[in-house]
């Protein structure tokens, strides 16, 4: 009976000891206030390849990025996950960016506030536009399986090289809602209509997955109309395709119950490189 005894508090002794071995320790620190959190977007209208690449980032003189983390042409950094900001001190700020080898490209300022927000470089010869991000995120508290993403829509279409679109764009989506008979919605808008240099709110997208034990995703269709002075609907907006055709803009994207996407329209319109979507999550 000692001996059982004298095993068991034993025992609980090298559990103690094991468990001050392996705490687990967060590599982390607060942000301190007055302190500006940002994502940085490429979206010059160049052709995609390893040419136009920025090969180094610098902010107020400093490294950010360099060969290691290439910020490719129609993307974001840092990357490598989803949530990540890089950090600076609010007020002035000074962007370089770099090609190939040390090619001085871009070379603009701007000002950024205090908490999170997305910097987009779209033209090398004019400062960035910069937008809040919006968090924190919109969410919906549901006791069933939810059934709610969200899109935010930027339009930076140019027409053709250094000539930024007029046109005012409403963004729209279209969902499966009976994943038997595939019945679709009506066509709905994603947020307001946006002139270039613009962006919707953080909008709510319907999303009901067609296999039940997944992980809650399903494809979204959309869709870009015109929308002319008068705020009538004017027609689908038409791009030019990589045959050199003409056609009303249309994609797809699968999203997830939960998350939050930035949808940015850019290229250019009516010559190449050709227009598109593309898209980068935010949560």
């Amino acid at each position: 009976m000692k001996t059982n005894t004298l095993l068991y508090f034993l025992l609980i002794l090298l559990l103690g000891v094991s468990c001050k071995k392996h705490e687990i320790a967060y590599d982390s620190a607060p942000v301190p206030e007055n302190t500006a959190e940002y994502q940085l977007h490429y979206y010059v209208p160049v052709t995609s390849g390893a040419a136009n690449n920025i090969t180094r980032v610098e902010v107020n003189d400093k490294l950010v990025a360099n060969d290691k983390m290439t910020l490719a042409t129609y993307n974001a950094i840092p990357s490598g996950g989803v949530g990540r900001f890089y950090v600076s001190a609010a007020g002035a700020t000074n962007i370089k960016l770099y090609k190939g080898d040390k090619q001085l490209v871009y070379d603009q300022n701007c000002t950024l506030q205090a908490g999170k927000q997305n910097i987009f470089v779209y033209d090398f010869n004019k400062p960035p536009i910069v937008f809040d991000n919006g968090f924190p995120y919109p969410k919906i508290v549901t006791d069933t399986t939810g059934s709610t993403a969200w899109i935010r829509f930027y339009n930076f279409l140019f027409e053709t090289s250094g000539v930024p679109t007029t046109l005012k764009l409403q963004y729209q989506y279209q969902y499966t809602m009976n994943i038997v008979t595939k019945e679709k919605s009506a066509w709905i808008n994603v947020g307001k209509p946006v002139a270039f240099g613009e962006s919707t709110g953080w909008e709510p997208v319907t999303v009901i997955k067609e296999v039940q034990i997944s992980s809650s995703s399903a494809r979204i269709d959309y869709r870009i109309r015109l929308i002319d002075g008068s705020g009538a609907d004017a027609g689908s907006l038409q791009v030019r395709n990589s045959a050199g055709n003409f056609v009303d803009y249309a994609d797809w994207w699968n999203a997830s119950v939960g998350r939050a996407y930035h949808h940015v329209l850019s290229g250019m319109r009516a010559t190449t490189p050709v227009s598109a979507v593309r898209v980068f999550t935010a949560l």
